[in-house]
């Protein structure tokens, strides 16, 4: 690789993105830090370099600007998946408040969300069909490959790729965002960065700018809480200053959890205030809000300003052929702004008020904002929970609670003295005297400007900031009757590539077949009171302090040469090691307990992830469990003899004998069984019982095809399944064969969902019944079990589901035959909240509000299910981009009331709530497994 010439720092930040570099000399720690200018469009034609690139994406439509409009001083090369022609930065966000529905924001809140997607073309959210979208790790890769763009043009003998690069991530980013910003750099071509935590980033400029006199002014400062609030997110981070032999040494030494809480927040909370005065009570779309949104922030960062004026006027162009006759303003005073600010979202709280939890969270633009937006309650929470290291730090055996000394402020919130001066007196009020404020005389740059200083003291340059780990790192074991157990294979605190071998458990893992262990992750001192987190410990689980990861991942690959025969497995036994990288993630790998160098890689793995249910392999199985597993595996063993023919007839009812009703089953009972059902698939064939059994209680078993770590495994080996087809066809086994791929449908990719639609759709298109043996054969095959298949695969297009969706209204409406299956699966399909697809692929709401009037017009009390289609197409997420007009909600409320349906179905129209036991069996055709958490 080419020796770099430069250090560079990236703060790729959710509203602005900046970068630093400082040229590499023998005489590094004297040399400047500066701001790279970058160049982006401002307007038509006009390009300019300025220290800030806003992080916004506008996607033109087709013609709306020619070629000479966006060309930049380079010849633009998009990144792989990338439009060619999307506007970045200045101009990007200006056309954003002008027009609808084309502005792609907040891309790293996306990629730290962990409720869609984060590989699909999702943005803009609040796009329209017409538009373009990209990925959140595509959108951030192309503001990462603009500035590449920009520093090439500048520097083309040092190209960006051959320089050291620092890019920054919130100190609470989790593994999956850690990992898909890496592959964002990847994509934009910059394969080898480094990433930093912004509070240290921050911490790291301060101290680059006091060099000579950071021990003196740091020697009665011995705990400091960096507080950066940016565009998206709150983080937190506690520095210990201690002086050692009269040098200094800075450890991080407590990390928050993530909290979408930010500017964007407060920008939100005005564009309501906007909104309302706009439109008397009624609500904008998404798309005009996001507009509105863009006039807010302005106006806030005008009126937070140390000489705002005493009011701002908000102007909402209308759009299309009304652009002028449909402008409206309104204005927002500096009073207005001050209160929603200074008591919304920085109260005078004190120090034992925590967040409000039981509150819904904010959701808007499908983005999940926390519950409470009072950051100074979340600032308290946080110093709770950092009490025992606050405690050492400040050397205090005090009762009273451990307050920082010291406060070190970042983010664009901060530009404004009104709020630095609120926080200030917060902390102040807490600690029962004045913190010492540390200056940051330019919140909008350090961050980058501190990822160059992290550069130099990574090369000895300057003071390195210990801390290692920011949270520790769990093994989840779970129990069955009992609280499950973590145990902790890496302690915060442990530094970069020092890897910790897990001696005190062995795993017998077999050769050839995928493992997975799931693991948690904290950010507490002290899980259980007076109890420091080691290596090794097992610890009770907490919900509240526990975080789940995705699955860890990895397929130990078999000897090549074994003469083993092909039934017989290879095991081998091997320890879990772990380790800290250099670039910030956890790299964890099974090592054999016989040869050290015999080493398997885990990946950490996305898809699946809608369950915190974990690995079973270590669990105890009951002696019932294994009674009904040795009947079902004497059933379906390769010893025809083995089993009494008669009882292959009353399996279900021995079962239940065993087992107790299978509603009681649990998740664990349910894989446990499958598993054993597994193994016996071919013999399945056997007799006309030994299929409807199979299929029948598999399918009951492996619902809903996700939940558990090693659940896409057990689909890769029955996915074939599909292709052998039935053995003994008739209306009741197709029945059973329908309804065990909708049970299991949730475990399905994209493409074999496809599949199967492609195989009922000539049954279930309206014009089958015109062609006789169509007719048939769509009857003969349980026509209402395909319906209800369709219905339940929700990773099909939108436009697959606005089809099925119009096929299953029209036959509701003009035939009584399967009348209640059609409204159910309308329902299904047209559901506000999916049961395990990506938010993106839900049904538009404008498509919604168009089959509503219909629905409203049919008799409810005479068929219920029409009442309950209406409902999971009107339940409110609290999401305007998914949920229906208010006036049409309105109308179905009126509706519900004077109609004979259960009072909970009112709420789930009116508010945002979960679905009960009873209405969940309801719309998704079975209850969930009990035991199974589906992660919102």
């Amino acid at each position: 690789m080419t020796t770099p010439q430069f250090l560079v720092g990236i703060d790729l930040g959710t509203t602005n993105t900046v970068v630093a570099f400082c040229e590499l000399t023998d005489n590094l720690q004297q040399q400047q830090v500066e701001l790279f200018p970058i160049d982006q469009l401002i307007g038509p034609g006009e390009v300019v370099r300025k220290p800030l690139l806003p992080s916004f994406r506008y996607h033109p439509a087709h013609h709306q600007f020619s070629p000479s409009d966006t060309t930049l001083p380079w010849h633009n090369q998009s990144v792989e998946g990338d439009l060619d022609n999307a506007i970045i930065g200045e101009w990007a966000r200006e056309l954003g408040a002008k027009v609808e529905g084309r502005q792609v924001s907040s891309a790293k809140s996306w990629l730290s969300h962990t409720g869609v997607d984060r590989t699909q073309p999702i943005l803009p959210w609040a796009g329209a069909n017409d538009v373009d979208k990209v990925s959140p790790i595509i959108a951030s890769a192309s503001y990462l490959n603009h500035i590449r763009q920009a520093w090439n043009y500048r520097h083309p003998s040092h190209p960006l790729e051959q320089q050291e690069v620092v890019v920054t991530v919130p100190a609470s980013f989790d593994e999956s965002a850690r990992k898909f910003t890496l592959e964002a750099a990847k994509l934009a071509g910059l394969a080898h960065i480094l990433l930093l935590e912004e509070p240290q980033a921050v911490c790291y400029d301060w101290y680059a700018r006091h060099l000579d006199s950071a021990q003196e002014e740091l020697s009665h400062v011995p705990l400091i809480l960096v507080c950066d609030v940016g565009g998206g997110t709150t983080d937190l981070s506690l520095i210990s200053a201690q002086m050692n032999n009269d040098s200094l040494s800075l450890d991080r030494i407590g990390v928050g959890d993530h909290l979408m809480l930010g500017g964007d927040n407060l920008d939100l909370a005005l564009a309501h205030l906007s909104e309302q005065r706009f439109q008397q009570n009624k609500k904008l779309n998404a798309a005009s809000l996001t507009k509105l949104i863009q006039q807010t922030r302005k106006a806030k960062e005008q009126l937070l300003s140390s000489d705002a004026p005493e009011q701002v006027k908000i102007t909402l162009l209308g759009s299309g052929s009304k652009l002028l006759g449909g402008t409206k303003s309104v204005e927002l005073s500096k009073q207005e702004v001050h209160q929603i600010a200074l008591e919304g979202f920085f109260p005078i709280s004190q120090l034992d008020d925590v967040p409000d939890k039981r509150r819904s969270a904010m959701v808007e633009f499908g983005l999940p904002y926390v519950a409470d937006p009072a950051v100074s309650k979340h600032i308290a929470e946080f110093i709770h929970q950092h009490q025992a290291v606050s405690r050492q730090a400040l050397h205090s055996d005090d009762t009273r609670p451990a307050v920082p000394v010291g406060l070190l402020f970042n983010g664009g919130v901060f530009n404004s003295d009104l709020i630095r001066s609120r926080l200030t007196e917060l902390l102040s009020h807490w600690r029962g005297e004045a913190v010492n404020v540390l200056d940051n005389p330019h919140p909008d740059w350090s961050v980058a400007l501190g990822a160059v200083a992290y550069g130099k003291a990574r090369r000895g340059a300057q003071l390195k900031i210990g801390g290692g780990a920011a949270r520790s790192y769990f093994l989840h074991l779970p129990e069955k009757k009992q609280r499950s157990k973590a145990l902790c294979l890496l302690a915060k605190g442990t530094e970069e590539s020092h890897e910790i071998r897990l001696t005190s458990r062995r795993f017998s893992l077999t050769l050839g077949e995928p493992v997975r262990f799931n693991l948690l992750t904290s950010t507490h001192d002290e899980i259980q009171p007076g109890t420091k987190v080691q290596n090794g410990l097992l610890t009770p689980v907490d919900a509240d302090k526990f975080q789940p990861l995705p699955p860890y991942i990895t397929t130990l690959a078999g000897d090549d040469n074994s003469e083993l025969q092909a039934n017989q497995k290879q095991r081998v036994e091997v320890q879990l090691a772990c380790q800290l990288t250099e670039v910030g993630t956890l790299k964890m790998e099974c090592v054999s307990t016989e040869d050290d160098n015999q080493r398997w890689s885990l990946e950490f793995e996305v898809r699946g992830q809608h369950s915190d249910s974990l690995s079973l392999d270590q669990q105890e199985i009951s002696n019932q469990v294994r009674h009904a597993q040795e009947l079902i595996s004497r059933l379906y063993s390769g010893n025809k003899t083995s089993a009494d023919p008669k009882e292959i007839k009353t399996l279900n009812k021995t079962l239940e004998k065993t087992l107790g009703k299978r509603e009681t089953w649990d998740f664990t009972t349910l894989r446990h069984l499958f598993d054993t059902f597994a193994l016996g698939r071919k013999r399945r064939r056997r007799s006309e019982q030994h299929e409807k059994h199979w299929f029948r209680l598999a399918g009951y078993t492996l619902r809903p095809g996700f939940g558990a770590p090693t659940d896409s495994w057990r689909l890769e080996q029955i996915w074939p399944i599909y292709q052998q087809g039935l053995q003994f066809p008739s209306h009741a086994s197709w029945s059973d064969w329908w309804t065990f791929w909708r049970r299991i449908a949730g475990g399905l990719d994209q493409e074999q969902q496809e599949t199967l639609l492609a195989d009922i759709a000539k049954y279930l298109h309206p014009g089958a019944a015109r062609n006789a043996k169509t007719g048939k054969d769509a009857q003969d095959k349980s026509y209402e079990a395909m319906v209800r298949l369709a219905a339940s695969l929700e990773h099909l297009e939108i436009d697959d589901k606005v089809l099925l969706a119009t096929w299953f209204m029209k036959k509701a409406l003009n035939q009584t035959e399967f009348q209640s299956a059609h409204w159910w699966a309308l329902g299904r399909l047209g559901s506000r909240v999916p049961l395990y697809g990506s938010a993106h692929n839900v049904i538009p709401r404008e498509q919604i509000e168009q089959w509503l009037p219909k629905l409203l017009e049919q008799d409810w009390n005479e068929e219920q299910m029409i009442a309950f289609a209406t409902v999971m197409m009107c339940r409110k997420t609290g999401d305007r981009t998914l949920d229906i007009r208010d006036d049409l909600r309105d109308s179905v409320l009126e509706k519900l009331t004077h109609s004979k349906v259960p009072e909970s179905w009112h709420s789930l129209v009116s508010e945002v709530k979960e679905l009960s036991e009873s209405e969940s069996k309801r719309a998704y055709g079975d209850a969930l497994p009990s035991g199974l958490i589906l992660l919102q």
